[in-house]
This record gives C-alpha cells, sequence and structure tokens, in this order.
C-alpha cells in the first residue's frame, strides 16, 4: 500500500513526464532516457562516485543511479554498519545533487517493514 507521500511523488514524476512529453511534441529535442553507463565506464569512476567506494558498490552518477542506490541498499551484503553509515550519507549528498526526494531518515528506516535480514 503506498503511503500519502509516495502518491504525491508518484504524481510530480508524472506532471514532469507530461511536460517533458508536451515539449516533444512541440518539436523540442528532449531524450527519453540516458544511454546508461558501460562497464568500461564504471570501472573509469573514481571510488567517491560510489556509495560504497571500498566494494565499488551502487555508483552515483545521476538522478536514476542514486534511486537505485535507495531502492537497493538493504541488498548490499558484506559491509559494517559503519560503512552503510558513510554510504547513506553520500547517497543523500547525491540525492541532494540531482534533485532526487529521499523520505528515510536514516537507512535503517529502509529496513523497516521488509525483509528481516541478518548482518
Amino acid at each position: 500500500m503506498a503511503t500519502t507521500r509516495q502518491k504525491e511523488a508518484a504524481r510530480r514524476n508524472i506532471a514532469k513526464a507530461r511536460q517533458a512529453q508536451s515539449a516533444r511534441a512541440r518539436g523540442q529535442d528532449i531524450p527519453r532516457r540516458g544511454e546508461g553507463m558501460s562497464t568500461a565506464d564504471e570501472n573509469r569512476l573514481p571510488g567517491k562516485e560510489f556509495a560504497f567506494p571500498k566494494e565499488r558498490k551502487e555508483p552515483l552518477t545521476d538522478a536514476r543511479h542514486v534511486r537505485n542506490a535507495i531502492a537497493r541498499f538493504d541488498q548490499v551484503e558484506g559491509v559494517s554498519d559503519a560503512e552503510r553509515d558513510r554510504a547513506w550519507k553520500r547517497i543523500l549528498a547525491a540525492a541532494e545533487r540531482y534533485d532526487v526526494e529521499v523520505f528515510a531518515s536514516s537507512w535503517r528506516d529502509l529496513l523497516k517493514g521488509g525483509k528481516d535480514r541478518k548482518r
């Protein structure tokens, strides 16, 4: 069941998509989606561009990658809680840089109500 904030965020995303679609219909050249990042491009990134730099996991190069890092945060294995704290700070900084809304105040909030994993 979606929360009120999730529904509001979805409405904003739909409005942005409609604006882009309208602009395309009037002839503006607005890309539909980035091409993504190749493995070679990812290997060239400096460690500071990752949520988990030591493991080189979860690149934070654009809004799409930031959203993906948040969604998959609890799936990263082999990291300590201290590393998760540092990764969360990097994710929040990247979210602010790329204008991504984050409703969880802590990475621990992401685990509430989900699968209980032992670390």
